[in-house]
């Protein structure tokens, strides 16, 4: 290399910050201007210009209004990571909030209110206060939601510097979008807050019917939903109030449209006048079918909000049916919907119509459509008695089409017709018989075996027909599986001769021995006792007279459907599914950050674990849970263990036999099987966690005239799958004896399936009495591990890791926390750790983590005000679908 190469290591050019630096800094304004739009657009493509903060601060002495936006715009960006800086600002905020021209008035409160800055928030008081009462609407109104955005920075300044009063004056405001605001601010607030904040009265009612009409499309939405909430005193307001309001039904906006209709709905209920009702009906029907003809999307909304309103006023659209007709080129989601409406209106007076338009979609080439088409004929066969024999006749004739899946469905169907309407229609079995060999799904299959045998007396060769699927028995799944083995029971039954008892004898024995399927095992045995021991018996419980189906087509709960309805126009009517349901929470604060964690030490407090028994005892179970089996009620609410010995394989969960006693230690245990329904034999159990093992705590009482020896015991499947660790150590009682015993226990023995639970079902027995059944309570905390305790450091990332969708929060409103310390305490003795505790005005923030088997993290943050009714609890954890347990838990143990 020559000495002149050098030259390629060295450059005049300083880089992209210090050319913007040195721009910004230019005594030349359009070169200022220029330089703060280079950031702006390094700052949107993700560049980080933070260290050009003071730089672009200077930039805001200035009168050019375009320059000073983008200036806010960068602020806005980066004043939470530079919250010193930002205070540099705050001179020029003031000043700019009492500038002559109202749009600088306006942007700079608005900024203010965008700058999420607890340091800052002070002095932006005292801006606002001016600017709720400028002279300018269009600074009052950016002034109004100025101050829903600071009530969600800090509530407590809000309501001490009187801005709640003050928005409460802007109802009163002349100008309607001023009013809007307010009450669009009021309303944000209200739902953060768990105290009445916004409530409309007589007066302000007049004020806000005033400016419905006069304000913006989306200042209409906020005062529609707003007056939706209002009690009508009477009738005769509620009539005055829907006066006021309809004509927003003619607005172009569908926003509009739909909350004029929630507010209507929700004052018909106090109408009394049926003419005054049946003429909203009518009124309500144009708009509601003009937005049948919006874009697909919008269709959508507007369809699974028709929906509930059908369900509600039926009347209000049932001469509309026709627009429900699916076009050809809807989307599948918007014929979906269609579908569903037109089975609520479907009638005797337009049914015809119906089955025409249902007849024509089952020869569609959507096989989901064609399906729910299907099932749709099926549905209004129910729905309406008058038409269930068309019903029927159009299903035949698609039956005779033999397209596969059509016939499928169609005998689904045609099996819950024959339950809705028995011994009327079974002359049309010999027909479904001819498409046996064609099924291939197991619904159809199952429903195809029900109605053989069902009806087998009617069908000379039901016994050939259910042998056609015997010989598949072992490779069908479990639904076809219970069905053939009903059926044949049925059959035996009913024509007792050689044939079907033979068959019997094969589908019992595949059902107990082939099988690993607990549900058919059971039934099979319960069928094969049955049968063995009282014939007479079998056929009063298999041939029982089988109730009448109904129509679902209004399947939501009335007090589900009536909330829904007061939230129209909102995801909540698009989803079908209460708010609480898909919101976690509304948040009212910042994220934690690293440094707002206080020093406060770890020490002191104990890492010993949880005795269950020590945070309360739960209330006894009742006797309807602990029955002599002869006295249960024949629909239990799920399924029990077979504690019959019939030579079952039951690795899992064995019974285990009885040894010697051990006595465990603490206070009286809940009752689970009292005296009065254990003939005398009264069980008390919990379960408790001691030296990082999990036990049954269990103690028995001999209240009956015989000693009782043999005890065994057996757990059902649970969403733990706890089962038995060891031996049941319960020596004989003599009568007016108890024995106390600890049963190891141990998890992931033998889980059941579906969403997390708290049930844990129990089987008792012994020598002398049968087996009693109980339901027992998984108290979540008993699971806390002792390995929980997180590093603060790790708790942050962890805690930002997770995305925010895992994070779920609840309120316990009667849950106090009196003392920190003993709270921290009592918590720590059930294995949750203290990471780190902040103060957020008068509330104290604790940080805690806990851990449960398999290793699955909890990072609990809990905020209360001391002395104060009411902690608000916040979780995050890879498996949000356990917060429920976890919520309970630590309610029990606060209450505690």
């Amino acid at each position: 290399m020559s000495g002149h190469d050098s030259k390629y290591f060295s450059t005049t050019k300083k880089g992209e910050i210090p050319e913007l630096k040195e721009e910004l800094n230019s005594q030349y304004k359009d070169k200022r201007k220029d330089a703060v739009k280079k950031v702006i657009a390094a700052m949107t493509v993700g560049k980080d210009v933070s260290s050009l903060f003071t730089d672009v601060v200077n930039c805001m002495q200035t009168e050019n209004l375009e320059l000073k936006k983008l200036v806010y715009l960068y602020l806005i960006n980066y004043a939470k990571s530079q919250p010193d800086l930002a205070i540099l600002a705050v001179n020029t905020f003031v000043k700019d909030s009492q500038d002559p021209n109202p749009l600088i008035r306006a942007l700079a409160v608005r900024t203010m209110g965008c700058i999420r800055v607890d340091k800052i928030t002070e002095y932006l008081c005292d801006p606002l206060q001016r600017c709720l009462k400028d002279d300018d609407p269009y600074v009052r109104k950016t002034a109004a939601i100025c101050v829903a955005k600071l009530y969600d920075i800090n509530a407590e300044l809000v309501e001490d510097r009187g801005f709640l009063d003050a928005l409460k004056d802007l109802i009163s405001d002349n100008n309607p979008m001023v009013v809007a605001n307010a009450v669009a601010a009021l309303a944000e607030i209200q739902e953060s807050s768990s105290r009445p904040i916004f409530e409309i009265t007589s007066h302000t009612l007049s004020k806000l019917l005033t400016a419905l009409n006069e304000c913006t499309e989306w200042g209409q939405v906020f005062i529609l939903d707003a007056l939706s909430k209002y009690k009508a005193a009477d009738a005769r307001e509620a009539e005055n109030i829907v006066e006021r309001v309809t004509p927003r039904l003619q607005h172009a906006n569908c926003a509009v449209v739909l909350s004029a209709v929630k507010m209507i709905l929700q004052q018909m209920e106090l109408i009394t006048s049926t003419d005054v009702v049946r003429n909203l009906c009518k009124k309500m029907a144009p708009p509601l079918v003009t937005l049948l003809s919006a874009e697909p999307e919008i269709q959508y909304v507007a369809l699974r909000n028709i929906n509930l309103i059908v369900q509600k006023r039926p009347t209000i659209l049932a001469h509309e049916i026709k627009v429900f007709f699916c076009k050809y080129n809807d989307p599948i989601y918007v014929k979906m919907e269609k579908l569903e409406i037109m089975i609520k209106l479907a009638s005797d007076r337009n049914i015809d119509q119906v089955l025409l338009e249902f007849k024509e979609y089952a020869t569609e080439v959507d096989v989901d459509f064609v399906r729910k088409a299907v099932r749709a004929i099926g549905r209004c066969a129910i729905k309406l008695e008058r038409a269930a024999e068309r019903c029927i006749s159009v299903l035949l004739e698609l039956i005779k089409i033999k397209v596969n899946y059509v016939v499928q469905e169609a005998i689904i169907v045609i099996k819950d017709i024959f339950r809705r309407y028995p011994n009327t229609y079974e002359s049309i079995i010999a027909t479904l018989c001819e498409s046996l060999d064609t099924l291939d799904e197991p619904e159809a299959k199952a429903s195809m075996i029900w109605i053989i045998g069902e009806y087998a007396e009617r069908i000379d060769n039901a016994d050939e027909l259910l042998e056609s699927f015997l010989e598949s028995f072992p490779e069908e799944p479990p639904q076809v599986q219970l069905q053939l083995l009903t059926a044949t029971v049925k059959l035996f039954l009913k024509k007792p001769t050689e044939g079907p008892q033979q068959m019997i004898q094969v589908v019992l024995n595949n059902a107990t021995v082939e099988t690993d399927n607990p549900d058919l095992r059971d039934r099979a045995y319960i069928y094969w006792r049955l049968l063995s021991t009282d014939p007479e018996a079998a056929k009063d419980v298999v041939l029982a007279e089988k109730p009448v189906i109904s129509d679902d087509s209004n399947q939501l709960d009335p007090s589900l459907l009536d909330e829904l309805l007061s939230n129209i126009a909102t995801l909540s009517s698009v989803y079908h599914k209460p708010p609480e349901a898909f919101v976690t929470r509304v948040k009212t604060a910042q994220k934690t950050e690293e440094e707002e964690y206080s020093d406060a030490g770890e020490q002191g407090y104990s890492d010993s674990p949880a005795r269950v028994a020590e945070s309360g005892a739960s209330p006894p179970a009742s006797a309807a849970n602990a029955q002599h089996p002869a006295a249960r009620q024949p629909a239990a609410p799920a399924a029990l263990p077979d504690l019959l010995d019939l030579g079952m394989d039951n690795s899992n969960s064995a019974i285990v036999s009885v040894d010697e006693p051990a006595t465990p230690a603490g206070p009286p245990l809940p009752v689970v099987l009292p005296a009065s329904s254990g003939q005398g034999l009264q069980i008390s159990a919990q379960l408790v966690r001691r030296d990082g093992q999990v036990f049954y705590s269990m103690m028995f009482e001999n209240n009956s005239q015989v000693p009782l020896d043999g005890f065994m015991i057996q757990f059902n499947k649970n969403t733990f799958g706890l089962a038995a660790g060891g031996q049941l150590q319960v020596p004989q009682l003599l009568p007016g004896t108890s024995a106390s015993t600890l049963l190891p226990m141990v998890l992931f023995q033998n889980i059941a399936p579906g969403p997390p639970n708290t049930l844990l079902q129990v089987a008792v027995k012994n020598n002398q009495q049968p087996v009693w059944y109980f339901n027992d309570k998984i108290y979540f905390h008993v699971l806390f591990t002792e390995d929980g305790r997180m590093e603060r450091s790790t708790f942050l990332e962890t805690w930002k890791s997770l995305p925010d969708s895992n994070e779920v929060s609840r309120d316990f409103p009667a849950s106090v926390i009196n003392s920190v310390e003993t709270t921290l305490d009592r918590l720590a003795a059930s294995n949750m750790f203290f990471i780190a505790k902040r103060k957020h005005a008068n509330q104290e923030v604790l940080y805690l983590s806990a851990k449960i088997p398999r290793g699955i993290p909890f990072l609990i943050e809990l905020t209360a005000v001391i002395g104060t009714p009411g902690v608000k609890c916040a979780i995050k954890t890879p498996s949000p679908e356990m917060a429920p347990l976890f919520f309970e838990a630590v309610e029990t143990l606060l209450k505690s």
